[in-house]
């Protein structure tokens, strides 16, 4: 089995080097998310029969929940799976409107063939393979446009014939966009597709003549939803994985919104259970106040009742099936873990020297300083730790005589901490530096 390609492994470290979550790669340096591989691989093979599927993750700030959930998603895309991450918040995306999430979903939808302009490429597939089964038929002339438009047509509402019973605009606007690339018109056709994506203030002149009206709402976006899962079905996916993340900004609104939000995802969970979303897996993240606190589910008994997991006292027992799954924080250990991945991830002609002089110790005592440095809080140390990890290592490769206990002079500027970071450090936006000593925590040779 080969290892990440250069390019790859470069995408990863730069991605590290600005404090940022890699887009991809993630697999490479996880820790600690071995135990939940097979019931989320049991799941998700369940989702791809048919069912849909409801899992909720808990965990503090810095047990990496969107870690997880972007691992969660690597996983999915690698068997053929579509996903899609869209972050939880009153003024951008209030989770009681469907529509607004429809549409940062359908924005941020990704593929293992393509992270970006996911739907359209699909479309543009999905197009190019009725066009190739109705000419494989026979009885259209290939240079019949008129004849391949509605022989196109009629597929098209045959496969979409269980959208349309709910939700026909779904359909019609798919054949629009269809004829308008046979004809060459494509503003028509993009603004279908912008139309389809839910981008609102599409203009009237795009949608009259495929006899649609107007922007998505609530209970449009709903079927609109149901239309991707059977588009994403037909061009070949095993169905889609929807992640809302960061769902206690639902706390934090004003009562009415939070019931709104509240109920919104409790019915979404009697959907799923009820199969109307065929093909979908829902992950929600949040933290344990959000479970468990007075302005979160429990303000809602039957959302509560549908999320209750009852935890082993042990974390170490805890179902890795079960509706609610609970993060660990990061130890001292797992951090030293991560940074070892992290070495043999970065990309160098050196890597005898980057071995010999990044080694346990100096991970180690790195890994201690900068969780010092947080108030000894480890669960927020990441990123900051693989940062100042990658420009550790920077340094040892440019230079063949830099030796970290000795000419490493890093600090953790307070501008660039977030507000986690900070609050951990006990510091606040004044303050301009936190030293990080290297010779801190070394042992003897």
């Amino acid at each position: 089995m080969t290892g990440p390609s250069l390019l790859k492994r470069r995408e990863i470290i730069d991605a590290l080097r600005m404090g940022t979550v890699p887009r991809c790669g993630l697999e490479l340096f996880a820790v600690g998310l071995e135990r939940f591989e097979k019931a989320i691989d049991e799941e998700l093979e369940s989702v791809a029969a048919g069912k849909g599927r409801f899992k909720a993750v808990r965990g503090e700030y810095g047990t990496g929940k969107t870690f997880f959930a972007r691992w969660l998603e690597h996983r999915a895309q690698e068997k053929g799976f579509a996903t899609t991450l869209v972050q939880i918040s009153e003024s951008d995306t209030p989770l009681y409107r469907m529509e607004t999430v429809y549409r940062r979903a359908i924005e941020a939808l990704q593929t293992k063939e393509w992270s970006d302009a996911a739907f359209r490429s699909l479309v543009d597939r999905w197009f190019f393979q009725l066009e190739e089964e109705v000419l494989a038929q026979g009885r259209v002339d290939p240079k019949d446009d008129v004849a391949i438009e509605r022989g196109v047509g009629t597929l098209l509402e045959q496969r979409l014939r269980v959208v349309s019973g709910t939700q026909p605009q779904f359909a019609a606007a798919l054949r629009a966009c269809h004829a308008a690339r046979v004809r060459g018109d494509h503003a028509q056709a993009e603004g279908l597709v912008a139309w389809l994506m839910g981008q609102p203030n599409v203009g009237a002149g795009v949608l009259r003549p495929a006899n649609l009206k107007g922007d998505l709402d609530h209970d449009s976006a709903a079927g609109f939803l149901r239309g991707l899962l059977e588009v994403l079905k037909q061009t070949g996916r095993r169905g889609l994985v929807l992640v809302l993340d960061e769902v206690e900004t639902i706390q934090r609104v004003r009562a009415d919104s939070r019931e709104k939000s509240l109920n919104a995802l409790r019915q979404l969970i009697d959907d799923l259970a009820a199969e109307r979303y065929p093909g979908l897996y829902v992950l929600v993240t949040g933290t344990p106040l959000f479970f468990d606190g007075p302005q979160g589910i429990k303000r809602l008994p039957p959302l509560a009742q549908r999320l209750h997991t009852e935890f082993a006292s042990d974390p170490r027992f805890d179902s890795a099936r079960a509706t609610q799954i609970r993060l660990q924080p990061f130890d001292l250990d797992k951090l030293v873990t991560v940074g070892h991945h992290v070495c043999d991830l970065y990309p160098s002609d050196a890597a005898e020297r980057l071995a010999a002089k990044v080694d346990d110790r100096i991970l180690r005592a790195l890994a201690s300083a900068v969780a010092g440095a947080l108030g000894g809080k480890v669960g927020i140390a990441p990123r900051v730790y693989l940062r100042r990890l990658v420009a550790l290592l920077d340094q040892v490769d440019e230079h063949p005589d830099f030796e970290p206990t000795t000419h490493a002079a890093l600090t953790i500027g307070v501008h660039e901490m977030n507000d986690e970071e900070r609050a951990a450090a006990g510091v606040s936006r004044s303050v301009d530096d936190i030293e990080l000593d290297l010779g801190a925590g070394r042992g003897t040779e």
